[in-house]
C-alpha cells in the first residue's frame, strides 16, 4: 500500500504553479525538421572513428560507435580506432557479475553497438598499449576487432587521410 507523503504548505504551492507534466508520455517536445539534407557516401569514401572514452564514463564512446554505425548506413566504408582506455571498450569480457550480464541496464551498450557496427562490415581497431596500460588481455577482446600495434594509430590517421575520409575525433581524459 502506498503511503502519500505529507507536504507542508510551501511544498504544494511549489508543486501547484505550474502543471506537472505539461504532456503526455509520447508527445513531441521538439522540432522534427533536419536542417542539413541527408547526405550519402559518394564512390570511394571514407569515415574513420577515433575513440579515447571508456564506456561509462562519459557518453563519448557509444556516440562514436552510433555515429560509425550512421556512417556505414550511408555507404561510407567506415572504421573505429579505439586507442588509449577507450580499447576497454572493445572487450568481449565487460559485464557482472559474469561475462556479458549487466548489473544495470545499458552496462553493455557499447557491446551492442559495437556487434551490431561488426556485423553490418564495419571494421573496429583497438591499441595494445590501451589494453595493457589498463591491464586488459588482447585474447579478451570482441571477436571481429582487429588488436594493433600503439605505432599504427598514426599510419591509421595518415592512411585514412590520403584516402580523404572524415576523420571524427572523440576524447575524454
Amino acid at each position: 500500500m502506498a503511503v502519500a507523503p505529507t507536504l507542508t504548505d510551501q511544498e504544494i504551492a511549489s508543486l501547484t504553479e505550474i502543471p506537472h507534466p505539461t504532456k503526455d508520455i509520447g508527445a513531441s517536445i521538439y522540432g522534427a525538421t533536419k536542417v542539413f539534407p541527408d547526405y550519402q557516401a559518394e564512390k570511394g569514401e571514407s569515415y574513420l572513428g577515433l575513440v579515447h572514452g571508456i564506456a561509462h564514463e562519459s557518453s563519448v564512446s557509444l556516440v562514436a560507435v552510433l555515429q560509425a554505425i550512421r556512417a556505414q548506413r550511408k555507404g561510407f566504408e567506415t572504421a573505429l580506432y579505439f586507442f588509449g582506455i577507450g580499447s576497454l571498450n572493445c572487450l568481449h569480457t565487460r559485464g557482472f557479475p559474469t561475462i556479458g550480464a549487466e548489473i544495470f541496464p545499458g552496462m553493455r551498450n557499447e557491446n551492442g553497438q559495437l556487434e551490431r557496427f561488426l556485423g553490418e562490415g564495419g571494421k573496429v581497431y583497438a591499441c595494445r598499449l590501451g589494453l595493457a596500460l589498463h591491464g586488459a588481455r588482447e585474447e579478451d577482446l570482441m571477436e571481429g576487432v582487429v588488436p594493433c600495434h600503439p605505432l599504427d594509430l598514426q599510419d591509421a590517421l595518415i592512411e585514412y587521410s590520403r584516402k580523404g575520409a572524415i576523420i571524427n575525433t572523440t576524447w575524454m581524459f
